[in-house]
């Protein structure tokens, strides 16, 4: 062993300025091997490799000595300073003539020593100590971007790598949760250079870095951080406004949203003002109106309207409401007479505030379950007579009001009269 130190030593003096020679001066091995001084070393001017960036391939000069059944590889690190040999391979043909050393950092300096082994399990004199040094990784992506203000989404661009040993790209993300970067995809193919990361929130703000991989999963630095920005949602629109004095329909208006973009507004309704929520219509953004045509009376109904985008954006939703009602039926009249006064029924109501004439309905009854109606329209006033009545024959009277636009209040309290 003490001859293996001492042949080490010469060796790194020779090769090294003192600054590395004091490292490998005193380098030792993990197990203490068995020396036959006697035994054929192997030809140190014969050692040639060829370094990648995580391996090292080695070839020498075949020891023709039968007394050699093979070789022992000794490595030690001299980039991390280490000191210690250390046996990597036993390598069991003497007519092996080539190893390749794996797994190694890449740009990293390694020391090597080979013996050759006997059939008693001792070995030769190691040689002088070999140094190689692998390849320096390969360089990161030259050119990489962000894309900002697409729609849920941000796309990454980059340029090919030229180096044709790579295989496939990596994308990773920052996770601002767990303040790490994560994997996110693997793109293969040298050639392809772009990443869409979708299903993002509006206005929300990522971070990504792309790493270039060799068919041997060695990688590159990472690109520069890439920061993009997705698109906004389209901004709400202003002064709506929705009716509630239009028989049977409500009339809906607004301002523009301020959004360049928008291409058309929905419509959504609910009876509730805060949830229950359904559109109803879709309308082109030139349009800033819409009539809500319900064909009843006093209905009420609250609205939303939502502006959308050129790419499917649609606005905030959480928004406030705006109510709009159909016009109500026009008050009910009051009867407040009603009798037989020489064979004439006479009636006299109330007058209702929106009325414009009244409608007086009489029942004549026909037998003991039918009545037979009969209305009589356009009143003006607010009394009626009534000559066709019939000695012994029940008849029921009530009253309702008509205003401008043809709604018809709900009928009165109802009279029944009998002429005798």
């Amino acid at each position: 062993m003490k001859k293996l130190i001492q042949l080490t030593s010469l060796t790194i003096l020779l090769i090294f300025a003192s600054g590395c020679s004091n490292v490998l001066d005193s380098l030792s091995t993990t197990t203490t091997p068995k020396i036959n001084q006697s035994a054929p070393t192997v030809n140190y001017s014969s050692i040639k490799s060829l370094p990648d960036m995580t391996s090292i391939g080695f070839e020498w000069q075949k020891v023709d000595d039968p007394r050699v059944i093979g070789y022992n590889f000794y490595r030690t690190e001299i980039s991390k300073g280490e000191t210690t040999l250390k046996l990597i391979a036993k390598i069991d043909s003497k007519h092996a003539t080539h190893y390749v050393d794996r797994e190694l950092e890449p740009k990293t300096k390694y020391a090597y020593q080979i013996s050759s082994r006997l059939s008693d399990g001792s070995e030769s004199p190691t040689t002088e100590a070999y140094i190689a040094e692998t390849l320096p990784r390969i360089k990161p992506v030259a050119f990489a971007q962000a894309i900002s203000n697409l729609p849920k989404k941000i796309k990454l661009l980059w340029e090919p790598h030229p180096d044709q040993r790579v295989s496939y790209y990596r994308v990773e993300k920052y996770n601002t949760t767990l303040n790490e970067w994560i994997y996110l995809a693997t793109i293969n193919q040298r050639l392809s250079a772009e990443y869409i990361d979708t299903g993002l929130s509006n206005a929300s703000k990522h971070k990504y870095r792309v790493k270039a991989f060799t068919f041997d999963d060695v990688e590159s630095a990472p690109t520069n951080v890439l920061e993009a920005v997705t698109k906004p949602a389209p901004k709400s629109v202003s002064g709506v406004k929705a009716s509630n004095n239009i028989p049977k329909k409500i009339f809906l208006t607004w301002s523009a949203s301020p959004t360049s973009d928008v291409v058309q507004y929905e419509i959504h309704r609910s009876s509730y003002e805060s949830f229950g929520y359904k559109k109803i219509a879709t309308i082109n953004a030139s349009i800033l109106e819409y009539t809500d045509e319900l064909n009843e009376d006093g209905l009420k109904y609250y609205y939303k309207i939502i502006p959308i985008d050129k790419d499917g954006l649609d606005g905030i939703f959480d928004i406030p409401a705006i109510k709009g009602e159909t016009l109500g039926k026009p008050t009910k009249p009051n009867l407040t007479q009603a009798s037989i006064q020489g064979g004439v029924a006479v009636l006299n109501w109330s007058s209702s505030p929106r009325a414009v004439s009244y409608i007086v309905t009489k029942k004549t009854k026909q037998n003991f379950f039918q009545y037979k109606s009969t209305k009589f329209e356009n009143i003006s006033g607010t009394s009626f007579q009534d000559s066709d009545v019939v000695s012994g024959i029940d008849y029921k009277y009530s009253v309702q009001s008509v205003d401008e636009f043809g709604v018809v209040s709900e009928s009165s309290n109802e009279v029944s009269l009998t002429r005798k």
